[in-house]
């Protein structure tokens, strides 16, 4: 029954942002023919009060309308903040990719990368996840791994960039859901006892991702795999390591318990 309910509610969600998306282009208002000068106002005017849609009809037919004009970088700039706010992923990182071709010693590029980080942050933010709530943690990471690389950009060439505390924060963000993203990758090979996967899984969570909270994840899925091939030596090595730094651990407590009785 409940999957018949979020079949029903999903079907109409779906009808309700088709029927939008398609009333949207086909009523897309006519932009006044103005000075580059007073549009450009409008357009920022738009973007100041969080008009976003407005304001991209304004700076497309800017960008379409003067490409040489005398706001035309200013205009591909914000045509991509527009595109982002609106969560047109593929237009924004299109636009951006774009102007860094053209562009590549821009005195923004900083603002650029931080723009293809955060796009690509809120590439699997889509409409049917912010309904439901879903986590997609255990998802392709391929966007969250892209945004990583465009943040670690501006702490590598622009540390002193506005953006870089932020971008520093991110990653951060980004390395404990990948990590997360190996773990759950390992917990489906240990029940398919794939064993060797999994230790390969765990294994790069310790090199890659070592300050993540997954660590102790990594170790305790390569403790119980290294058991089930028989490999004494590393499954010793690897609970020692975890019970160093991770003594309240379930698995620590159970070694403990078997190490009364073994004689």
């Amino acid at each position: 029954m409940n999957k018949i309910l979020r079949l029903i509610t999903t079907s109409f969600f779906i009808a309700i942002f088709i029927t939008g998306c398609s009333s949207k282009k086909s009523s897309k208002p006519k932009i006044a023919d103005k000075p580059p000068v007073a549009l450009y106002q409008d357009a920022a005017f738009a973007l100041e009060s969080a008009n976003y849609e407005k304001a991209t009809d304004i700076l497309e037919a800017l960008d379409s309308r003067y490409p040489f004009g005398p706001h035309s970088e200013q205009v591909q700039l914000d045509l991509i903040y527009a595109y982002y706010k609106r969560n047109e992923i593929a237009l924004a990182l299109a636009n951006i990719d774009k102007f860094i071709r053209l562009n590549p010693t821009h005195k923004d590029l900083d603002y650029l990368y931080y723009m293809r980080g955060l796009t690509n942050l809120s590439a699997d933010d889509h409409f049917f996840q912010n309904l439901f709530g879903v986590d997609r943690f255990n998802r392709d990471q391929s966007p969250s791994q892209r945004a990583f690389k465009d943040f670690n950009q501006i702490l590598k060439y622009y540390p002193n960039s506005q953006y870089a505390k932020d971008a520093r924060q991110r990653m951060v963000f980004i390395k404990d859901r990948v990590a997360r993203y190996e773990i759950s990758i390992a917990e489906w090979y240990i029940k398919r006892e794939a064993y060797i996967a999994a230790i390969n899984r765990g294994k790069t969570v310790l090199n890659n991702y070592p300050d993540t909270k997954s660590v102790k994840d990594a170790l305790e899925i390569m403790i119980q795999a290294y058991r089930e091939l028989g490999l004494e030596e590393p499954e010793k090595n690897a609970l020692a390591v975890l019970k160093l730094n991770y003594p309240n651990s379930l698995v620590v407590k159970r070694s403990e318990r078997w190490a009364l009785f073994d004689w």
